[in-house]
């Protein structure tokens, strides 16, 4: 879509300024066709903008840029305001068909869970809950989803009170749930036991028939067949449909259980209202046993069918109601969504908002860049004018510094106002510097030239005393390296004489631990001794108390001997009547001397213990004055020994610091031998930078004369 913009001029021609005409640009060359356009229509760059254009730069460039600051923000308030639009269409739009999805999920989730499947309830809760989520969400906002418009209104309460009654069905089969699921496990109970029926009873017809058995037991146990298959199917069929039908033949499945009952009864016992006999053959009857234990898990199945049909037949109402409002809600919901559409803003007006504000904003643009062209081109003209008055100002300087490159110091700049006035101050400080500088080079050389002649007369004279100094040097080091050879054979005698002193020393040291070692052996065998001595006393102590002991045994023995006698008197008095005690009198009288005589000889042995302990203990006694006697000597022997010894350390230590103060002196020899080669280097190299100074004062005469003559080319007046 487009638009013209009105023709009219921006600018003002200042009075007397022609348009300039020049070369173009690369610039003018690579712009597009737009800004060819405000090229064209801001004009040359001589004109100046309307209502501002008196004013100065910083202050145009404020207002420029203060409204091209404007203009970008409306140029974004649209594409703002689009943008939010379509974010809010997108959330609507997704919402509505978010519901159509689920609208579809209820429908088939309630037919599903119709049947018992428990996965299908979670689906239909899920979905219940999503589904009032966003009705709600699309009516008052949420969840990031905005309220819809007043226009939406109508369409949305439409949905919501279908929702209503879809979502009342939906509580209605929840509630039901644990039936659901009951019944279709009692369905496949059914099932599962119906076929073990049916093979059951047929076995048993064929049995009867095979036995002989009547035509109406026969026709019984095929009833039986038959009445298992009648009850499969309609539980099936209440299963998948839950009709009004199906309940009444539901409620037929009640007779049929009570029917198939007492057909059982009759073929076991016989009956005789059904005309039936009681089936004998072995055979029968056990099949006839296992049909009635099966038929009690089928038949358990079956009443909790019964017991809970009409609230299940309530829920396959709900169920249909769903399906049927599926589809109802599914059209409302694409119907919203087409809504929705429909009232979306095409972006016609936000798009031509957007490109007016845009060029508005670019024209500002434009005009800032002219205010920041015109401006520079102000600034190069005065710029152009002052370097066109620097160059005539530095050419003149030039001419005036010419007779300053041949020499002549007496020239002067002439100092203006110009960008060169302040060089031209410069250079005239810088010559009357120059000036005294000649002047002072010109002193300096004079008088260096006489001092190098006295300083060359002066090397001369100290030349000839380095050479005589060194010879003399010469000599010292001889003589000094001559003591000190006479010094390190004494240094190496007194080291020797300590060597022998140290060994005298080890081998006092030696004597005196001898020495000490025999005194400690002596003082050990005196205490040996003097033990000894003790117990050789006790020893005599103890004889002398066994001699008192054999006296006592003694006495005793004589007196044991004058009592067997008198004994025997006494016996020999009784006659025969004591002659028993006669024997043992004499018996008694002969112990008693022969313990008289043991006791002697103990008596005897104790006598010469005493005797050889007496002699002993005397002996003793002497070898413990003897050990006594030579451990006093060994003790004058270790005194004098230790006075030897310390004589002995003294000497050593004597000839140590005899033989370190040699040492020291020949150290001390050696450092000046070295020292005295070190000041003959010394002085060599004295001699040699003395004649090398006196041929560089040479030099210095010379280059003071080529000095002289450099700065004589200068004019100083």
């Amino acid at each position: 879509m487009g638009f013209k913009l009105p023709s009219f001029s921006f600018f003002k021609e200042k009075p007397g300024q022609a348009s300039p005409t020049g070369p173009t640009t690369k610039l003018g060359l690579n712009t597009t066709l737009v800004m060819k356009g405000l090229q064209k229509m801001v004009g040359d760059s001589g004109q100046s903008l309307p209502l501002i254009g008196e004013k100065p730069i910083r202050q145009q460039l404020k207002i420029l840029g203060g409204a091209w600051a404007v203009a970008v923000l409306l140029t974004l308030s649209p594409l703002l305001w689009y943008g939010v639009n379509l974010y809010i269409l997108k959330q609507h739009t997704g919402t509505s068909t978010e519901m159509q999805m689920l609208s579809q999920r209820i429908a088939k989730g309630a037919q599903q869970a119709a049947q018992g499947n428990q996965i299908a309830f979670a689906q239909l809760k899920d979905a219940d809950r999503r589904f009032s989520s966003h009705i709600n969400n699309l009516l008052q906002g949420g969840a990031g989803i905005p309220a819809s418009s007043n226009a939406m209104r109508p369409e949305l309460m439409e949905i919501k009170a279908l929702w209503g009654k879809m979502a009342k069905d939906i509580g209605l089969m929840a509630a039901q749930e644990k039936n659901l699921i009951q019944l279709s496990n009692n369905v496949v109970g059914v099932n599962s036991s119906n076929n073990d029926l049916l093979d059951l009873t047929e076995l048993l017809a064929a049995q009867l028939i095979q036995s002989g058995a009547g035509v109406r037991e026969v026709a019984a146990a095929r009833q039986l067949g038959m009445l298992t298959q009648r009850i499969a199917k309609n539980a099936n069929v209440l299963l998948l449909t839950g009709s009004d039908a199906d309940l009444d033949e539901t409620f037929l499945d009640g007779k049929s259980i009570t029917i198939f009952r007492n057909t059982l009864v009759g073929l076991k016992d016989g009956s005789g209202g059904m005309l039936l006999n009681p089936v004998k053959d072995s055979i029968a009857r056990d099949m006839l046993g296992d049909i009635d234990q099966t038929f009690k898990d089928f038949s358990v199945h079956v009443d909790q069918m019964l017991q809970n049909v009409r609230p299940l037949a309530a829920a396959h109402d709900a169920q249909r109601s769903l399906f049927k409002d599926g589809d109802k809600m599914l059209d409302l919901s694409s119907k919203l969504t087409e809504s929705y559409n429909n009232h979306a803003s095409s972006g016609l007006l936000e798009a031509l908002l957007t490109v007016i504000f845009g060029s508005a904003a670019l024209l500002f643009a434009v005009l800032f860049a002219k205010v920041l062209l015109d401006d520079a081109k102000r600034k190069a003209a005065i710029s152009e004018q002052e370097n066109k008055r620097n160059q005539e100002a530095i050419l003149r300087l030039l001419n005036e510094m010419g007779d300053l490159a041949e020499g002549d110091l007496t020239v002067r700049a002439r100092v203006t106002e110009d960008i060169t006035g302040a060089i031209a101050d410069s250079i005239n400080y810088a010559i009357d510097e120059l000036r005294s500088l000649v002047v002072g080079v010109n002193k300096a050389t004079e008088q260096l030239a006489r001092e190098s002649q006295e300083a060359q007369g002066t090397s001369e004279h100290l030349l000839q005393a380095s050479e005589k100094q060194s010879r003399e040097i010469e000599e010292t080091s001889a003589a000094v390296l001559q003591m000190a050879d006479s010094i390190n054979q004494v240094s190496a005698n007194a080291a020797e004489s300590a060597k022998v002193a140290q060994q005298s020393l080890q081998a006092a040291d030696k004597g005196a631990a001898a020495v000490q070692n025999s005194i400690a052996g002596m003082n050990e065998i005196r205490g040996q001794i003097q033990e000894t001595a003790k117990r050789i006393k006790r020893l005599g102590e103890s004889s002398q108390e066994i001699s008192e002991i054999v006296e006592l045994i003694s006495d005793i023995t004589e007196q044991t001997n004058i009592l067997a006698l008198n004994a025997a008197i006494q016996a020999a008095s009784a006659g025969e009547a004591g002659r028993g005690f006669t024997v043992v009198a004499e018996e008694v009288q002969r112990l008693a001397e022969r313990s008289g005589e043991a006791t002697k000889q103990i008596g005897a042995i104790v006598k010469t213990i005493q005797t050889d302990t007496h002699d002993a203990v005397a002996a003793m006694e002497q070898s413990t004055q003897g050990v006594v006697e030579g451990a006093k000597l060994s003790d004058a022997a270790g005194q004098a020994l230790s006075e030897i010894e310390r004589v002995t350390r003294s000497l050593a230590d004597l000839i140590d610091t005899i033989s370190r103060a040699t040492q020291a002196q020949a150290e001390a020899a050696g450092k000046v031998a070295t020292n005295m080669q070190d000041i003959q280097d010394i002085t060599n190299q004295t001699t040699d930078g003395t004649k090398q100074t006196a041929a560089s004062v040479g030099q210095l005469t010379a280059l003071a004369a080529e000095l002289k003559g450099s700065v004589a080319g200068f004019k100083l007046a």
